[in-house]
């Protein structure tokens, strides 16, 4: 049915980005409207990720944005009545010596912006996950760190901006964008939409949805996979814990383990399905550092893929577009979205209604560094 919606933001994705944005800048008394291309919110990157979250970082907006995010977590069911499925497992580092420097150089600016984390040894870090020692050089353990449900954040942010007004569009891609006069007009197959602002929240297809306003966002969807074992006889809880030597990562989930492992190798784009050749590659580095591992069985049925959003300095990028009036972007999270959501939705709102963000400096995190060349890379990424 085609119809014709004007408001004052219009946000491109549904899934915990755009939901958080929707929430906050109708919580604000803006009017708007989120078009998501899937049949639910939730149904890109979301709904795929390890949903994990961490103060871990290494560059300063990154961890006052994630800690930040995470203590409304903490605070979730207090603030909105639903519980966000925080649980604080922690996350573990192994760090090999020639990471060790840069790696405490992120862990005093952790400290400094009041994170709790901790320097454990070798030693003692085994309590928490037992590893094969050799070539680390220490640990650091986020105490705060852990796990959320991202469903459950998404769809309560959707409810409450919906109680505020705005509406949500499913089944409704964005095919065409174009500044028309003072809005935005944007085709979709159910008809026409007109905003004083467009927000691209639009995920691994924030790169495509630029493209079609003609617009180049260095956006790329690159594919990642989650295997998961059978359940474990042993109970104990590991905390989401990521050898830097190889990429290799893994966490309790219920009486499983999840793991993984970045393929640095596969080109962008949107691939399709499990890569069980990836596999046999991640488990052998896995069983070198984790030898236990060996002993755990693989459930094929309950592992999954998903997408990363990819940027060339796997920071997100946030904030106005230069040179066109009124489209801000935020998206290209690179795997940490779903712990930086509540606060990044606080941030765009600034953003728009007061013509930058506030709170926190975003400068760092513009699509202009990347002409400028003022690239602070994220040492910390999985």
């Amino acid at each position: 049915m085609s119809q014709s919606v004007k408001v004052d933001v219009l946000i491109i994705g549904a899934g915990i980005i755009g939901a958080s944005c929707a929430y906050r800048l109708s919580e604000r008394g803006m009017s708007v409207a989120v078009l998501e291309a899937q049949t639910s919110p939730a149904m890109g990157s979301t709904g795929y990720s390890a949903a994990g979250v961490r103060v871990q970082f290494t560059e300063e907006v990154n961890i006052r944005i994630s800690w930040e995010s995470i203590q409304e977590y903490q605070h979730f069911q207090d603030l909105y009545g639903e519980d966000a499925g925080y649980r604080p497992i922690g996350y573990l580092f192994l760090v090999p010596p020639e990471r060790w420097a840069v790696h405490m150089e992120g862990v005093r600016l952790q400290e400094h912006i009041g994170a709790p984390v901790r320097v454990l040894t070798v030693e003692d870090a085994q309590s928490l996950v037992q590893f094969d020692p050799a070539g680390i050089a220490g640990t650091t353990h986020g105490l705060a760190d852990g796990v959320v449900d991202p469903h459950s954040v998404t769809f309560t942010y959707l409810r409450l901006a919906k109680e505020r007004g705005a509406t949500i569009y499913l089944e409704t891609p964005l095919m065409k964008a174009d500044r028309v006069g003072n809005c935005w007009r944007v085709e979709t197959s159910k008809g026409i939409f007109e905003a004083d602002y467009l927000v691209n929240a639009a995920g691994a297809w924030a790169g495509e949805v630029a493209r079609r306003a003609g617009l180049e966002v260095p956006i790329l969807p690159v594919r990642r996979i989650v295997y998961a074992t059978t359940a474990i006889a042993w109970q104990h809880i590991y905390p989401l814990t990521i050898d830097l030597t190889s990429g290799f990562y893994l966490r309790s989930e219920g009486n499983r383990i999840l793991f993984g492992r970045s393929n640095p190798d596969e080109p962008p784009g949107f691939t399709e399905g499990l890569d069980w050749d990836w596999f046999e590659s991640t488990i052998s580095v896995g069983m070198e550092r984790f030898p236990w591992l060996a002993g755990v069985g693989l459930d094929q049925q309950a592992c999954w893929w998903g997408y990363y959003e990819v940027t060339p300095d796997h920071n997100p990028i946030l904030g106005r577009m230069p040179g066109e009036e009124n489209w801000v972007n935020v998206a290209g999270f690179s795997g940490h979205g779903v712990q930086q959501a509540p606060v990044v939705g606080r941030l765009i709102a600034e953003e728009i209604m007061s013509g930058e963000a506030q709170s926190i400096n975003i400068d760092p995190l513009r699509i202009s560094r990347f002409s400028s060349n003022h690239i602070q890379r994220e040492h910390n990424i999985v």
